[in-house]
């Protein structure tokens, strides 16, 4: 049985801008990567409204991103990835264990009659390899989407770097994976985890017992 069977790798939301266009939030509009959880929870909870407004802001100012940095490190995480330009949404991210807990994005933007892709990093685009730009005429399939943000930021060199000389512990690989989420496509952490086992299976076989 492959780890992607049960996943719909065609499935294609109908537009990323709905929420845009109608002046909806979305979680996904908040950069920080721990701003986000806190209003997770809230909402879970039901007290979305005790929550000071300039936390739900898309980006902090740069003084406060220090100071969030100073309480711990992993506060930083999202919090230094580029600002949405105009019409562009955040698609779809990922957030690694690090120590300052690096987000990779894909933003998204309407220009023409096509949409405008780009992947993004912490880091100026350092931690990318160059491909991280494409257009389509309409929003991309999740299989689309993945191999166009596996092939632009390569996640599984990451996890190769940090468990090779710990032999690929699979729990604590997926583990390092703090995060894989889209508002926009619900099996997109489902199928993270599908390339990762998949990958595990090929650097760390399982072994038979002898």
């Amino acid at each position: 049985m492959s780890y992607f069977d049960h996943i719909d790798l065609k499935y294609r939301p109908n537009s990323y801008f709905w929420a845009r266009e109608h002046g909806i939030p979305l979680v996904s509009d908040i950069k920080g990567a721990e701003r986000r959880k806190l209003y997770e929870k809230a909402l879970q909870a039901d007290v979305s409204e005790l929550i000071d407004p300039e936390l739900l802001q898309h980006a902090l100012p740069h003084e406060d991103r220090q100071a969030q940095g100073r309480i711990h490190p992993a506060f930083m995480g999202g919090e230094y990835l580029p600002n949405n330009r105009t019409g562009e949404v955040e698609i779809a991210r990922i957030t690694i264990a690090s120590t300052t807990q690096d987000v990779t994005c894909i933003y998204a933007r309407p220009v023409g009659q096509r949409i405008h892709y780009r992947v993004v990093d912490e880091y100026s685009g350092d931690t990318l390899d160059g491909r991280g730009h494409r257009t389509s005429l309409k929003p991309l399939t999740l299989k689309q989407l993945t191999d166009f943000f596996l092939k632009s930021w390569n996640l599984l060199s990451c996890l190769d770097a940090n468990f090779e000389s710990h032999a690929y512990p699979r729990d604590e690989v997926h583990d390092f994976i703090v995060d894989a989420s889209s508002n926009f496509y619900a099996e997109f952490d489902a199928l993270i985890h599908a390339h990762v086992d998949e990958w595990l299976d090929q650097v760390s076989p399982i072994q038979d017992d002898e």
